[in-house]
């Protein structure tokens, strides 16, 4: 594989983790009446280690590895709360190769090397308009948080009159941790917390498709720090698995802080030559 597509695999790889996920049906777990106090006490210890600042900045330090090729880049993460989430690709250590952005409002990807981009509301992408992943959700899994599909992390409840059911939050014990899961129509979100600090370590969204195949999103958080008195990973490794394909990313961020000097929106070049969404997945695709 040359350079350039690899560096191009780089630039689309994140994005196609993002929105190619769909999420699975298993076997839902109830849990007795008795238990849904516990399960209600538990979720709003989870929600207490949810960060206060508005803004998170960091250096980064990405890698893509498809099958035997890897690469590593290096690249800036800013998000400012409820408004931007902002990645940037470097190759060399000094050329951006692309840009992602995510808004309430819109999708924006950046192929710097190629001069092409994507800009599209979520409600124009299949596969994150069906999948309930909209900006709150992908919010919530940047910032480490539960969320609940098309609602985000801000409204994360549990309804007690339920155990189990469609939309509502239940826990398991295994081991020193706490399986979090809820199952909203065709889907079903699994977080995995430790019983102790009630810190995130997991989140994994899994669609079986006796058809066509299972695809799992498989989102693990490591390394925490103090960040703003709250305590914050500095690992993410993102795994996304298809019936022909297997997608790693990991993701180490340095230097967090929290610089607000910075332009939250991207205004792109009309020397930018706009593409599809399937022109972006198809050119995924033949790498």
């Amino acid at each position: 594989m040359k350079l350039k597509s690899i560096v191009r695999l780089a630039v689309l790889a994140l994005p196609l983790v993002l929105v190619s996920c769909k999420s699975h049906k298993k076997a839902a777990e109830t849990i007795p009446m008795y238990g849904q106090q516990k399960t209600a006490d538990f979720v709003t210890q989870v929600r207490e280690n949810q960060q206060t600042t508005k803004f998170i900045t960091s250096k980064v330090k990405f890698s893509v590895e498809v099958g035997p090729q890897k690469l590593t880049l290096t690249g800036n993460l800013k998000m400012r709360r409820n408004d931007v989430i902002r990645l940037q690709l470097m190759a060399f250590g000094f050329v951006e190769a692309g840009r992602l952005e995510f808004t309430k409002d819109y999708v924006l990807i950046m192929d710097r090397i190629n001069k092409q981009y994507l800009k599209a509301p979520y409600r124009q992408i299949d596969f994150l308009r069906n999948s309930g992943l909209n900006f709150e959700a992908l919010q919530a899994l940047f910032w480490n948080e539960l969320f609940r599909p098309n609602q985000g992390s801000e409204t994360v409840v549990l309804d007690k009159s339920k155990s189990g059911g469609d939309g509502n939050f239940t826990t398991i014990e295994n081991g020193d941790d706490m399986i979090i899961s809820l199952e909203s129509g065709k889907m079903d979100y699994s977080w995995l917390a430790s019983k102790n600090t009630a810190l995130i370590r997991m989140a994994n969204i899994l669609y079986k498709d006796r058809f066509n195949g299972n695809t799992q999103l498989n989102w693990d958080y490591s390394d925490y720090e103090v960040f703003g008195r709250k305590m914050f990973p500095k690992k993410h490794g993102i795994t996304l698995t298809t019936p022909t394909k297997e997608v790693k990313l990991a993701v180490t961020l340095n230097y967090l802080g929290t610089d607000t000097e910075w332009e939250p929106r991207t205004e792109v070049s009309n020397k930018y030559r706009e593409v599809t969404v399937d022109e972006i997945l198809r050119r995924f695709m033949a790498l």
